[in-house]
């Protein structure tokens, strides 16, 4: 009985971090807003680099809210798509060099997204996690949390509702 040989972590990696990359590639406006993914394992944490084009208002200076609720949604449309990624990506039935506009996942359609400004967003880096409380076939409800230096003091939070892709066969 022969075993067969796992792949190296190197390989595994790269095949991890070229999906997330095409999904992320994939949406014009992550570039525009310059948002950023870290990825361990299949967690992802979204990053939101400073730039003076968030500002909202420059008297407090603070964050706009629509860049804060867009930090937000694109978090979680980007962890329900790479949840919903990785199982393919493991089992070898997904591609990544075949990861073009024709053979990416359509992303998940927003139902409803409740956002809620908890403080003022800084002038400097935020960091956001989304958790998925429930994810079917057609249906999941995620939960989202933005921080800038202390990850126990938010500055926003959101609830949202999405309709789930059908997959590709």
């Amino acid at each position: 009985m022969s075993r067969t040989k796992p792949e190296p972590v190197q390989v595994i990696k790269k095949r991890r971090d070229g999906a997330l990359r095409a999904l992320v590639d994939g949406v014009p406006y992550i570039k525009f807003l310059g948002i950023e993914f870290e990825r361990r394992g299949d967690e992802l944490t979204a990053i939101l680099p400073f730039s003076d084009k968030l500002i909202g208002n420059p008297l407090i200076p603070a964050l706009h809210g629509g860049v804060t609720a867009s930090f937000l949604e694109v978090t979680t449309i980007i962890s329900l798509s790479w949840a919903y990624l990785w199982e393919d990506l493991e089992s070898g039935a997904l591609e990544v060099d075949k990861m073009d506009d024709e053979h990416m996942p359509r992303l998940p359609k927003t139902i409803d997204f409740t956002v809620d400004y908890l403080r003022t967003g800084l002038p400097r880096d935020a960091y956001a996690r989304a958790t998925i409380n429930r994810s079917g076939r057609r249906y999941a409800s995620v939960h989202v949390e933005a921080w800038q230096d202390n990850r126990t003091k938010l500055f926003a939070q959101a609830t949202g509702h999405f309709l789930m892709p059908q997959r590709r066969d």
